[in-house]
Parts: structure tokens; sequence; C-alpha cells
């Protein structure tokens, strides 16, 4: 005689590409980040993004596309998050804990790239929010360091609190074992901050369009010969600064067509 195993319904689905949360780190109530491990197959250029999600109660993904904020040569994989109450990834996502899965699919894509950009002088990071992201990996990778003399990462976020994880990632970097010499030398931080006092104050557009960035910074103005521009942010700041570019001259560039600057078009919802 034998007895059948009891079937188990409550039985979790199996969740596909899983890699396994490594660090979570909390920076504020709306922001933080966490590590992930990384899959055999991916292989990325810096800059680039995937989708990530988690899996929904009826056991089908819910994805959504983000930066990878680590370079190409981490054997780990960082991400950088907004935290919203109601949605629909995000309010799940931000409870993740070391030990927890989360979907990571290997196909990278992304515009914010050093390949879709022509050569140039100065490479400029114009960043709001966790539009840092990508960034964080770029001013990691030594290819940003060879191609370009200087390389400026603006970052503007509502207050000064939100701008931690990139002021504690720009004060490393010196120390960094890959870059550390050239970031010291090239790498120039210019936060700003829109609602509260500080040393930098305003709309990163606003600083750009009365030529107080270029001054603060002494580059001279934005110039399409010498000047790369790469923009992660909300949509309205990815337009508007699109903009200002077009303006004085400068075309928007590809992976397909290199030109003199590019943007992100993927966001997390």
């Amino acid at each position: 005689m034998t007895l059948q195993q009891p079937v188990n319904a409550t039985k979790k689905p199996v969740m596909p590409d899983a890699q396994t949360v490594t660090e979570v780190r909390h920076w504020t109530d709306t922001l933080f980040s966490f590590r992930v491990t990384r899959p055999a197959s991916l292989r990325f250029r810096s800059g680039e993004f995937v989708m990530i999600g988690l899996l929904k109660d009826d056991g089908k993904p819910l994805l959504r596309a983000y930066s990878i904020a680590s370079p190409s040569w981490d054997e780990t994989l960082e991400f950088y998050s907004i935290k919203v109450p109601d949605g629909p990834l995000t309010s799940k996502l931000q409870k993740i804990s070391v030990g927890d899965q989360v979907i990571v699919r290997p196909k990278p894509v992304g515009t914010l790239v050093t390949d879709a950009l022509l050569p140039g002088k100065r490479l400029w990071m114009i960043a709001t929010g966790t539009g840092i992201a990508p960034f964080a990996s770029l001013i990691r990778d030594p290819d940003v360091y060879e191609r370009y003399e200087q390389v400026i990462l603006t970052h503007t976020c509502r207050t000064a609190a939100e701008l931690a994880y990139g002021q504690e990632l720009v004060e490393s970097m010196p120390e960094d074992p890959l870059v550390g010499e050239e970031a010291a030398a090239k790498l120039h931080y210019f936060p700003t901050v829109t609602q509260e006092d500080f040393v930098n104050k305003g709309r990163i557009t606003d600083l750009m369009r009365s030529g107080e960035l270029c001054d603060a910074l002494g580059t001279g103005p934005l110039d399409p010969v010498k000047d790369r521009v790469m923009i992660c942010g909300s949509m309205g700041l990815n337009l508007d600064v699109k903009a200002i570019l077009e303006e004085r001259g400068f075309t928007e560039g590809s992976n397909s067509a290199p030109a003199d600057f590019v943007l992100e078009k993927a966001f997390v919802g």
C-alpha cells in the first residue's frame, strides 16, 4: 500500500530570472538602493537599464525599467529607486530585504552610453532625483575618463537629504580602485536643491538658461563642438534640457547615430 503525498495548494510560483538581494539601504523616507546577485549571462555597457521586478499575487511578473547604478565590471548589480506608496511595483519593492528574490531580465538596453555620443572634450551628466542611477555607473567606468578631459555630474533634488546617495558616491570616488586617480582629476560635482536653502539653489534648467551653471564651473557657454551631454530625470526635465541644447545647436544622438547629447526614455512606475 502506498500513501499519496498531499498537494500543496499554497506553493509559491517559480520566479523566472530570480536574483538574490545582497544589500538594501534606505536613504530617506522616499529613496532606497539595493544590490542583487548578477546573472551569469548579463553583459552590459555602463549607463544601460534592465527590466526588474517581482511576481504579482497571480504569479505573473510585474516589471519596470531600472538603470543599473553599478559599473559594467561590478560583480553585483546596484539599483536606486524612489518609494511610491501606491506604486504597483515600488510599493512592494521598497519592502525587500537581504535574501529576498528579485526578477532581473538579462537584456540590457538604453541610450545613456558613451557609444551614442561623438568624441568631445567635456561630458555633462544632468540628473534629477533617481535619474542619477545611470551616472553612478558611468562615473565608475574607466572608459569615460579615457574619452573626456572633464566629467561634470549635476544632481538636482527637492531637499538636501535627497542628495545623500550621490554625495556619498562622489566623495568616495578618489578611493575607487579602478578610476580613483582619474576621477580626482576630472570629475566635478554640482548638486542643486529646489525647495530648501542650499549652496546651489534652483532648477538646473534655470541655471543652464541663465548661464549660472557654466559660470560657477568656469566652463564657458555650452558648445556642441566640444561639449557632450547626457540627461536623465523626469520627462519634463528631459524635454526642457533637450530644448535648451537644441537652441544652442546640439543634435540628439543614438546608438545607431552618435551625436552631441542623449536622454533616457525609460521611467519607473
